[in-house]
């Protein structure tokens, strides 16, 4: 399943990794979720929320994927990390509190759908 992941040029969905997984691997769907929630925990890969409330699953490639910003085409879902954008932003939270994640997501219309 990282293998998918690593060879994926965007962010997959649970069903996209099960359908490229099934030609090589019987796996069920609860596997899948499995899988991808350790690969998570041990920070292979890393999980964005679509605004269709679907994960979408991205292998990590080192200490400069830890936070970064997405592209999100608003029409067909697709998802890819922006490496070039300073993340995180400069956010002042109110005294006392500490940020532990900062999301960055730009949403628009990709080249394939423009």
């Amino acid at each position: 399943m990282l293998q998918t992941l690593l060879a994926a040029r965007q962010a997959l969905t649970h069903h996209e990794i099960e359908q490229a997984l099934a030609s090589r691997l019987a796996v069920d769907r609860v596997t899948v979720y499995r899988v991808l929630d350790w690969l998570v925990s041990l920070g292979l890969a890393h999980r964005i929320a679509g605004e269709d409330r679907t994960w979408r699953f991205l292998a990590t490639h080192g200490e400069a994927h830890a936070t970064h910003a997405h592209f999100m085409c608003s029409r067909c879902g697709r998802t890819v990390c922006l490496d070039e954008v300073a993340v995180p932003p400069a956010v002042k939270v109110p005294r006392g509190f500490e940020p532990s994640h900062v999301e960055l997501n730009v949403k628009g219309v990709c080249a394939a759908c423009r």
